[in-house]
């Protein structure tokens, strides 16, 4: 029998494991490309106001860490996707992550991948199945991303190389997990080191890209922009990500030679022979399992709000084209337009926290299907206790994040120099009033474990922003937008704090936690 027996059949399975996951979020991704150049277009009006635009983006630090430089100023299509072409890669290199991630050390962990290698199914053939989907995700949204390029305008041959770049940053993602999943024996150490790895990589760029120029050319989110796709494109630069990916894919082949099934390359730490008393509560238990996370969240959350804060007030320097003016004054003047993108870049962060939330109500119930929720339950511990244990924790968690994102922002905000006429006060209360459409997402996640399905609480917050997006691009009715709970929140600090909305998500919340309790507290566990 070869060890790569049972390949195909395997790659089928997970295909069909992620049948909701993986359309989400490539559709996501790619209606975010083809509103970013449709966007960009209808918003200048000649190539002087672009070229400002662009030349004034390269002058701030900030701007170019965050998201890289902008290597020909003339350029329409670089423009448009500047935000695209590094730090939204980071979302295509989330998705590899998560898709490996499950289909090797999850199983593996969970001791189902033990079972699958008792049939005739080649030692080999888990990891090339996972490899195998991981790439034909990468060419997907590759090739989704240039043709989106390509239908809001954009020059074909800019867009296939754009395209081709989110292709080899799933590839390098995709040789990334492969090696941290053979490397830690639990799956979220394997997250931890994979989320470290991918952020070394992003600050390497930042850093070569403000200051020592030649850094970035040892990160794949440099040769993004090195590879200049819309003007003189290094195509011989797509083979740095082939090659960086090949090497990491055999890397892993090596290490997978070289431990035990179960195990990893790095040993796992023994525990104390005793418990502590502070654990002996469900609540105490689920806070320990998910503070590493929290402290990493924090840490991310206060440096993308201390960064998006110090940006956002030289925003309006930067638009002075005629058109752009024009803009400004039925805003009413820079000050509402430093509002206007407080406002916006909340509302991304809020859906961004969403997924933290969903993380912890996921891992509960990956501790049910595991049977350690059952180990848990079998002691003095209710079963109302280990549910509201994980929700308070999930929607805690969150209310702690909003906070952090809203204080970093306005410290990033005011050290920057607050535009004339912008709230700045008023950015941590905005931040907070994004809980509640949190909180109802996350309640529907909750209703997905007392389904057993919280894997699939990932897409909600996918869909909800598609939701937006196509609605907005299609000028959907209001009650199809309105699907989306974050739609409701009110604008702050554009607008005035309305109490309607908030209590209305609230009890929605309430009644949505309730009747998930009602199915889980009635069913089986495990």
């Amino acid at each position: 029998m070869s060890t790569y027996s049972g390949t195909a059949l395997l790659t089928r399975t997970a295909l069909r494991r992620d049948r909701v996951i993986i359309p989400a979020w490539v559709a996501v991704l790619t209606l975010m490309v083809y509103a970013s150049a449709v966007g960009t277009e209808s918003l200048y009006t000649s190539e002087a106001e672009r070229v400002h635009t662009a030349e004034g983006l390269n002058a701030s630090g900030a701007t170019v860490a965050l998201y890289g430089p902008i290597l020909d100023v003339h350029s329409l299509g670089e423009l448009a996707m500047t935000k695209m072409t590094v730090l939204y890669s980071i979302f295509v290199a989330v998705l590899l992550v998560v898709l490996v991630r499950r289909h090797t050390r999850v199983e593996e962990e969970s001791g189902r991948l033990e079972l699958v290698g008792g049939t005739a199914v080649g030692a080999e053939a888990p990891t090339a199945a996972a490899l195998v989907e991981a790439t034909g995700v990468s060419l997907l949204v590759g090739v989704l991303a240039a043709l989106a390029s390509i239908g809001g305008g954009l020059p074909a041959t800019g867009s296939i190389v754009f395209g081709a770049t989110w292709t080899g940053i799933g590839l390098v993602a995709t040789g990334i997990t492969a090696v941290t999943s053979q490397l830690s024996a639990s799956a979220r150490t394997c997250a931890s080191l994979t989320a470290g790895a991918i952020g070394v990589l992003y600050i390497i760029r930042a850093i070569g890209d403000t200051s020592v120029s030649w850094l970035s050319w040892l990160t794949p989110f440099g040769w993004n922009t090195k590879i200049r796709a819309w003007s003189e494109p290094r195509w011989w630069m797509l083979l740095l990500y082939v090659g960086l990916a090949a090497v990491l894919v055999g890397v892993a082949r090596v290490l997978h030679g070289r431990r035990d099934l179960g195990s990893g390359m790095i040993a796992a730490r023994p525990g104390p022979a005793v418990g502590s008393p502070r654990l002996a509560d469900a609540l105490a238990l689920c806070v320990r399992l998910n503070s590493s996370a929290l402290i990493t969240w924090s840490i991310a959350i206060a440096a993308m709000g201390a960064v998006f804060g110090a940006i956002v007030p030289g925003f309006g320097d930067l638009l002075d084209s005629e058109s752009a003016q024009e803009m400004l004054q039925r805003l009413g003047g820079e000050g509402a337009f430093a509002d206007t993108m407080v406002a916006a870049v909340l509302s991304i962060v809020a859906i961004v926290i969403t997924f933290f939330a969903i993380s912890v109500i996921s891992h509960a119930g990956s501790d049910e299907s595991d049977g350690r929720a059952e180990t848990v339950l079998a002691t003095a511990t209710s079963r109302s206790r280990w549910y509201w244990s994980t929700v308070l924790v999930a929607f805690t968690g969150a209310l702690w994040l909003l906070f952090v994102a809203g204080l970093f922002m306005w410290i990033g905000f005011g050290a920057a120099g607050s535009a004339d006429g912008s709230h700045p006060d008023q950015i941590l209360p905005a931040a907070l009033a994004w809980a509640p459409a949190v909180w109802l997402v996350s309640a529907l996640a909750a209703g997905l474990l007392a389904l057993r399905r919280s894997a699939l609480g990932y897409a909600l917050p996918a869909l909800c922003l598609v939701i937006t997006l196509v609605g907005e691009l299609l000028e959907a009715p209001g009650w199809f937008i309105g699907i989306s709970p974050y739609s409701h929140i009110p604008q702050m600090p554009t607008e005035s704090f309305t109490w309607a909305p908030e209590l209305t998500l609230t009890a929605l919340t309430a009644a949505v936690l309730v009747g998930a309790w009602g199915w889980f507290r009635t069913r089986d566990i495990g």
